[in-house]
């Protein structure tokens, strides 16, 4: 067991009590089926200074209690949840969610840092400017110590074990020690002396004045007792809440005596299970009846003003205060470009990808800009290009939120940042990555296939280029948030093709009915052929050379080319600034997708 505590160097908490009345909740059992009861009406009370365990057997509803609790689910749901303040007040629903956090079953980890990176990330989200770096890395050493970590700080996530993935968990959680805490199943993947050992700890955390809840399926004896409150479901039904010392004492009060030296919680679910008989409505019935709740001795309301006593000798008060968006944003963006570095295959392997499709490309219509006689076969490299382009920036795209969304839920749920400072870092951090793509892409096709020497139509082409990468990718983002991976790389498959038969090149615009031409004005590939064509043809380019060995090259003149495609008027730069509101558009949209994703999640 733990001989000093996390609690020691841990800011001083308000106290809240957390009381729930008449809770159901309904799922429901296919599209158009009636919604199931999960929960039945259950009554409760989790208080401050005590360590609260919801136990049951699986599919008693004990998971469901806790996210509802934690405001993890909050539709289909009836009944009332209260949040008490030591000052007697009831706190609102957004005050309650900022003095919480939710440490889940599966362990969201950013996989490409190592422990004391997380560790220093999470501390700077949190705690901000008000600690200086020196107390920030007293705290973090304490808590690594505490928990056992200390010798896995240079360890990147994903090569942790599952026990110390967990204590890294709960280690990111604690630095900024929230006043009420819920774990899911903290015990899992845990040997029996780190369990203990995490049990402790977090009864520590519990006798300072916070609500520590946590779900756990069959504790062993020690740590069953260590618990001060047990809430006991069956059936979606509360059939003991009382003290862990007092279940003995409960049940055989009901004529159910556990034997000698059994441990107690597993009696208790041997007889929520019916392998004595069905008593689960008796005991439903008399757990509305009986109080058997034990308060703790010694234990003492904290003060709800949060400070930390940190400073070079250790005795100055510091009021901690959370830091600004801004500087979130500047943090958040740091770990996106370090990720993008580190994860070879998002980069590295893609910027040679880009560079070696290039030059096929360029080599496959070699000399197609330069040669009047391939002046269709170079609409055929602007028309590859587009779709190329699209390809390879929407499909990451797709894969790339349903990745990252448990850990971006976990850490957005438990108030590290808010999404639109997550959104924005990720945004500034991507761009330049896909701008780079698209340069690369470009200036190796571009000049092998032989498109004319002037930087303002590279330039001119190269913007098109990188307008496409973006909405291309925009999409991308909607639809990774929108469906599962496997539909949305199948959607965003047949999104392309639908809009690239609309592009004016594999149907000509003056060959399409007139409702079909209407339509090709909402395909952004529309506005990247015609604008890669102009750049190309545009603003009255001389007329191409023709091969000697021909007698006549209909479309060496450019207007004749542009003609035949129906481009003749030059709407180069409406063309740009189409695909730059487009691209405003779906970014905006991705955004509101991926809220309305975490919100459902």
């Amino acid at each position: 067991m733990y001989q000093r505590a996390v609690l020691v160097n841990l800011p001083k908490s308000q106290s809240i009590d957390i009381k729930f009345s008449d809770v159901e909740y309904r799922v429901a059992q296919g599209f158009l089926g009636e919604k199931k009861k999960i929960l039945h009406g259950v009554d409760g009370c989790f208080k401050s200074g005590e360590l609260s365990a919801i136990m049951g057997p699986s599919g008693a509803g004990k998971s469901t209690l806790l996210n509802i609790l934690t405001g993890f689910r909050r539709k289909n749901l009836g009944g009332k949840i209260s949040y008490l303040g030591s000052d007697g007040g009831e706190h609102q629903w957004n005050v309650y969610k900022k003095e919480s956090c939710y440490i889940q079953q599966d362990d969201q980890l950013h996989p490409l840092f190592t422990v004391a990176e997380v560790m220093h990330m999470a501390a700077e989200l949190k705690l901000g400017s008000s600690l200086n770096r020196k107390a920030k890395q007293i705290l973090i050493d304490d808590i690594l110590d505490n928990l056992d970590l200390s010798k896995t700080k240079e360890t990147r996530c994903d090569r942790l074990s599952g026990g110390q993935k967990k204590r890294l968990s709960i280690a990111l959680e604690l630095l900024d020690n929230p006043p009420v805490m819920f774990l899911d199943e903290p015990t899992t993947g845990l040997d029996s002396s780190s369990s203990m050992q995490c049990v402790a700890m977090l009864k520590s955390l519990a006798r300072g004045g916070r609500t520590i809840v946590c779900t756990i399926h069959q504790p062993s004896a020690a740590i069953y007792e260590s618990f001060d409150f047990v809430y006991l479901l069956a059936e979606g039904r509360c059939v003991y809440q009382g003290a862990a010392r007092n279940t003995v004492a409960y049940f055989g009060n009901l004529g159910l005596r556990c034997p000698k030296y059994h441990n107690p919680a597993d009696y208790m679910l041997e007889v929520v299970n019916k392998e004595y008989g069905n008593f689960n409505e008796q005991l439903a019935i008399a757990a509305q009846q009986d109080d058997w709740r034990d308060v703790p001795g010694g234990i003492t309301k904290k003060k709800s003003e949060i400070s930390r006593r940190y400073s070079d000798d250790g005795k100055t008060t510091v009021l901690v205060s959370s830091p600004s968006e801004f500087a979130r944003f500047c943090i958040l963006l740091n770990r996106c470009i370090v990720q993008l570095y580190r994860d070879w295959t998002v980069t590295h392997l893609k910027l040679i990808l880009h560079f070696l499709v290039g030059v096929l490309l360029g080599l496959f219509f070699v000399n197609a800009g330069g040669d009047g006689s391939k002046s269709l076969n170079n609409v055929g490299y602007l028309l590859v290009t587009t779709v190329y382009l699209c390809y390879t920036s929407m499909m990451p795209a797709v894969l790339r939120f349903p990745s990252e969304l448990p850990v971006l839920q976990k850490e957005q749920f438990n108030n590290w940042y808010q999404l639109r400072t997550y959104y924005a870092a990720f945004l500034v951090a991507n761009l330049p990555v896909q701008m780079l793509f698209a340069m690369v892409y470009s200036s190796v096709s571009y000049f092998l296939s032989s498109q004319p020497l002037d930087w303002n139509r590279f330039l001119m082409f190269l913007v098109i280029a990188i307008l496409t990468t973006f909405i291309a990718e925009s999409i991308g983002l909607i639809i990774g948030t929108t469906l599962n991976p496997i539909n949305g790389t199948f959607f965003g498959a047949i999104t392309t093709a639908t809009l690239l038969t609309f592009a004016g090149f594999l149907v000509l615009f003056n060959h399409m009915p007139v409702f079909m031409n209407y339509i090709s004005y909402l395909s952004y590939l529309r506005y990247s052929l015609e604008g890669l064509v102009h750049s190309v043809y545009g603003f009255n380019r001389e007329k191409l050379p023709c091969p000697q060995e021909l007698v006549y090259c209909h479309y060496r003149v450019p207007e004749t080319i542009l003609a035949e495609l129906a481009m003749a008027e030059n709407h180069y730069w409406l063309d740009v600034l189409v695909l730059f509101l487009n691209f405003f558009v779906f970014r905006l949209i991705a955004y509101c997708t991926l809220k309305r994703k975490l919100s459902y999640a």
